[in-house]
């Protein structure tokens, strides 16, 4: 998973796109990039790391511009190196830059396509290049020195007549403005806002979640829709334009679950509220299956993203609230981390344990989800070691069974837990007293019970595999695993590589 920005200011945009990556950190802490327009010429910087690493003050002094767009980047697949940090840039037509989230599902083919058909030479293994370099093949096909608006939006649509997948992009087209689109099925978010500037123009901002455009002072205006493009020109004029008919409009609801922060609002739906939802929902799956005699002397969560939930299920069920382990903020997300023993090794440097909350006690740990098992089974030790009497384990989500193949890392199904072992074994394996799933229609109906959202569906294919774009079957999952497993990363040497050169001809490197 990752996070991009896209800025069209009356102002320097290097301080807001830096504070709009921030806000986003948590897509991804991999590699950061921020690209800049002005008078014709493109500024770059990017590398491995946070955001706070990658951009110095030298650096942002050397990103000059209003308009703008940057990335904060997980590896899905391929390497970690520099190389793949985004934005990507080529310089025909125009010289553009493209920063996506997401994953194309028909990557290979395109990459054919491009090599083949579009005499386009790819540098990278990652499926944003091949996105940028049809982008930039169909707008070279419209044959124009000064495209409009009405023209990109054409060549739009044959981009999304190639490309398959889920995306939420934003790109930088030099000389003309800032373009950003979403995938027919709005699978991956994206949202866009404005704000008055200081001349009294307007500023217009793009993101992955809502809370990049708050934490700037934007005003949300709404999602970008399923099928949709919007451009922002050099003048400032927004244009919209409906490039396909959107399909069935459904956001991957893993979003709601764990990527997405909890004061955002995505699709007209609060995260936080979805969360407090899910703490209902499970709490009455526990009183159902578990009875009055559920025996939990205090409930707590695995911080963070768990704990919406967990303080909504204490209070249904009128158990004791603790928060039971410190964390240590310094350490990244053990699910984004590359590689099964670098997960392992990280969880009880991130975490401690208050001996106090445990000891003697019956704890019920609340997770968002269970993924591959090695977190919560340290955690599970974790608790026991602290002096706990039992630990039972409960899961705001379902049992994760199926790769994702929409851009989250976890798509070999070999490496789920839950995966081919039932409720009992996953239990056995964990090392829990006691677990229990959220059942998915109560999931579904966690997310979806608003009125202000069109939603008609969710992407639930990690729960039921049912991949809402179509055109999965069992050989693509077998070619993904080969790719992507934790063995194959490794084979391929995966790992964090700084200072890559990368070849950026024609666009100033700060």
């Amino acid at each position: 998973m990752c996070g991009v920005v896209g800025v069209a200011a009356h102002e320097p945009v290097n301080q807001i796109l830096y504070d709009g990556l921030t806000m986003l950190q948590h897509r991804g802490q991999d590699a950061a990039g921020i690209v800049t327009l002005q008078d014709g010429r493109l500024y770059l910087r990017k590398d491995n790391g946070m955001v706070r690493d990658v951009f110095l003050n030298h650096h942002m002094m050397k990103l000059v511009g209003k308009f703008g767009i940057g990335h904060v980047r997980y590896p899905t697949a391929g390497t970690s190196s520099s190389a793949e940090a985004q934005p990507f840039y080529v310089n025909s037509p125009y010289g553009i830059t493209l920063a996506h989230n997401g994953n194309l599902t028909n990557a290979a083919s395109l990459a054919k396509e491009l090599y083949i058909e579009d005499r386009r030479h790819l540098n990278t293994d990652s499926d944003s290049e091949v996105l940028l370099n049809i982008l930039a093949h169909e707008m070279q096909n419209l044959g124009k020195t000064k495209p409009t608006s009405d023209d990109i939006f054409e060549a739009l649509k044959a981009v999304y007549s190639r490309c398959e997948g889920a995306y939420g992009v934003v790109a930088l087209i030099t000389g003309h403005g800032l373009l950003a689109f979403r995938d027919p099925n709005g699978i991956r978010p994206l949202v866009f806002g404005k704000r008055l500037a200081p001349n009294g123009g307007t500023e217009y901002m793009v993101a992955s979640e809502s809370v990049a455009l708050t934490g700037s002072g934007f005003s949300i205006v709404r999602d970008v829709k399923p099928g949709e493009a919007i451009f922002i020109d050099l003048d400032h004029k927004l244009h919209t334009h409906q490039c396909v008919e959107p399909k069935e409009h459904a956001p991957c609801i893993f979003e709601y679950v764990y990527f997405a922060r909890p004061d955002s609002i995505m699709d007209n739906i609060s995260v936080y509220k979805a969360r407090l939802r899910m703490g209902e929902k499970l709490a009455d799956k526990i009183m159902a299956e578990w009875g009055v005699d559920h025996d939990i002397d205090v409930v707590i969560p695995i911080p963070d993203t768990s704990r919406t939930s967990a303080m909504e299920l204490a209070l249904k069920m009128n158990v004791k609230y603790r928060e039971g382990f410190m964390k240590n903020r310094y350490i990244g997300r053990t699910f984004i981390m590359p590689g099964q023993q670098q997960r392992k090794k990280s969880v009880r440097q991130k975490l401690s344990a208050v001996p106090l909350e445990f000891k003697g006690k019956n704890v019920l740990l609340v997770d968002d989800s269970i993924v591959r098992g090695t977190t919560c089974h340290e955690i599970i030790q974790m608790a026991r070691d602290a002096g706990a009497n039992k630990v039972f384990f409960a899961s705001a989500a379902p049992p994760v069974k199926y790769p994702n193949v929409y851009g989250i890392d976890m798509p070999v199904r070999n490496e789920l837990i839950a995966s081919g072992h039932t409720v009992d074994e996953v239990r056995d394996i964990i090392g829990a007293d006691r677990l229990i799933f959220q059942g998915i229609d109560d999931l579904i109906d966690a997310v979806k019970d608003t009125k202000y959202s069109n939603v008609e569906g969710f992407d639930c294919a990690v729960f039921n595999g049912c991949y809402v774009t179509g055109q999965i079957n069992e050989a693509y999952l077998d070619n993904l695993q080969q790719q992507r497993s934790d063995t194959a990363k490794a084979n391929k040497g995966v790992q964090i590589v700084a200072d890559t050169p990368v070849d950026m001809t024609g666009v100033e490197e700060s």
